[in-house]
């Protein structure tokens, strides 16, 4: 950014600091989430959770028997709790899900939506839907719906297709049966939940439907009071789990959000809003003569601080100024001393190499012709490679010929596209290992491949000195 723009900002961000400031209330804290699908950016998959075309699966994408479990958790916390006010969040969610049966003879175990304060929450597999350790049933502290298609009677069970509400423990606080609204959880068929908790009115439900549009009348209601769980920051996802291959649990798309933070009295204390009286502080009456002594007192601040304040940007933005010049001058005598990438835009090429005419061609190579190029404002002569490919379209084309086509075309595809990531000059643009092998076992798409080449750029955070870029260069 160049040191102008620089002081334009500063300007703006001065002005605007002379404005009253916005009222700071507890409703500035309600969260609102929307995923209409997935990607990696603001999701921890945990166990054998995986993400694939921007669904989640949960369990393991296998065929041979083998118990898995898995939990998607949004990476970020989630304020369920106001100290200010002494507010507990109300929630509502709603997500499509999908759980196929691998095996039409076996079926089990179920997925859940959970609230936790861990972030790395991650049961057993089988009956334990990947919430709850079977070594250490009590360690793992949550909130969750379960949706259950197997009969566990160690948890109490009523049957092998029902929804609960759980708190610390599988052993549900209340069920329900979803085929009662015509509902099965093992048809493979996408489903749509809607989980609303109301904290004014001590209330959960649940609403379930094949369609988008939300039911009249809950499947389940439960009247309790869940802000003794609700405590402090917490972090919202889903967990599943099977016992041997016998289910797919798949989350399409979810949407989340927290409500119920008041904006606060400024003469009252802070309180519940499950508290059936309010104390309020009286408000002293202030004299005239003291509100004159203020008056002036805010004044005189009103004038003195900006004026202060004023003088210290100015100072600052010429300091800045002449750091960003310097920075500039090594930047570029560094570029002269170090030989690094040059980029050309297509018509200085196209009219150093006269249009690419074949006059100008000096050589011809596997991926395009090699042309002499003249550019007249600096005097200097190059080689230009125009590639007769078109981006990812023939990349197929960079195999190796020796392996004469004994390869599958996709996989050799997607080798190709995280080699070219990995090749990235832009280390902030190169995948991640996990990232790598989740590509090459198809687990998410591989990374887009930029259409012209990276260039190799130079950081100018610190100022570099003559000796500095002469021992780079060594």
């Amino acid at each position: 950014m160049s040191p102008r723009k620089i002081l334009f900002f500063i300007f703006l961000s001065v002005l605007f600091s002379f404005e009253d400031p916005p009222l700071v209330m507890a409703s500035s804290r309600n969260v609102s989430l929307d995923f209409p699908s997935f990607n990696l950016r603001n999701l921890t998959l945990l166990g054998d959770s995986y993400l694939r075309n921007g669904v989640i699966g949960l369990t393991r994408d296998v065929t041979v028997p083998s118990s898995s479990s898995g939990t998607a958790i949004y990476s970020n916390p989630i304020p369920f709790f106001d100290q200010e006010s002494n507010t507990t969040a109300s929630f509502s969610t709603r997500f499509s899900f999908s759980i196929h049966g691998v095996n039409e003879n076996s079926y089990g175990d179920g997925l859940s939506f959970f609230i936790s304060r861990d972030n790395q929450t991650l049961g057993s597999s089988g009956g334990y839907l990947g919430l709850v350790n079977s070594s250490q049933l009590t360690k793992n502290k949550f909130v969750a719906i379960e949706f259950d298609t197997r009969l566990d009677a160690h948890f109490n069970d009523p049957n092998d297709h029902h929804i609960g509400l759980d708190i610390d423990s599988l052993n549900s606080i209340k069920t329900a049966d979803p085929i009662l609204q015509n509902i099965d959880l093992k048809s493979g068929d996408l489903i749509t939940a809607w989980i609303d908790y109301k904290n004014d009115l001590r209330v959960l439900k649940v609403y379930m439907s094949y369609s988008s549009l939300k039911p009249k009348r809950s499947l389940l209601t439960v009247h309790i009071d869940l802000s003794e769980y609700l405590k402090g920051d917490m972090y919202v996802g889903f967990s599943g789990s099977t016992e041997g291959s016998t289910e797919l649990h798949l989350v399409a798309n979810w949407s989340f959000k927290i409500s119920g933070f008041l904006p606060l009295n400024p003469y009252s204390n802070p309180h519940n809003v499950s508290d059936s009286s309010v104390t309020i502080t009286p408000v002293i009456p202030i004299s005239n003569a003291a509100n004159k002594r203020h008056r002036s007192l805010g004044f005189g601040l009103g004038v003195t601080v900006p004026a202060i304040f004023c003088a210290f940007l100015l100072a600052f933005g010429y300091i800045s100024f002449r750091k960003c010049q310097k920075i500039e001058r090594v930047k570029s005598l560094k570029a002269e001393l170090v030989t690094g990438p040059k980029e050309f835009s297509y018509k200085e090429l196209k009219l150093a190499t006269r249009g690419f005419h074949s006059s100008r061609i000096i050589g011809v190579g596997a991926f395009g012709n090699v042309y002499k190029a003249f550019f007249k404002s600096s005097g200097t002569i190059a080689a230009v490679k125009r590639s007769k490919h078109s981006h990812e379209g023939k990349i197929i084309e960079a195999a190796d010929s020796r392996l004469n086509e004994e390869f599958e075309e996709e996989e050799m595809r997607k080798l190709l596209l995280v080699g070219l990531s990995c090749a990235n000059p832009d280390d902030t643009g190169r995948p991640t290992m996990r990232r790598v092998l989740q590509i090459l076992n198809g687990e998410v798409e591989p990374i887009d491949v930029p259409r012209k080449k990276p260039s190799l750029t130079f950081s100018c955070g610190l100022a570099l000195t003559i000796e500095d870029i002469v021992s780079d260069c060594d």
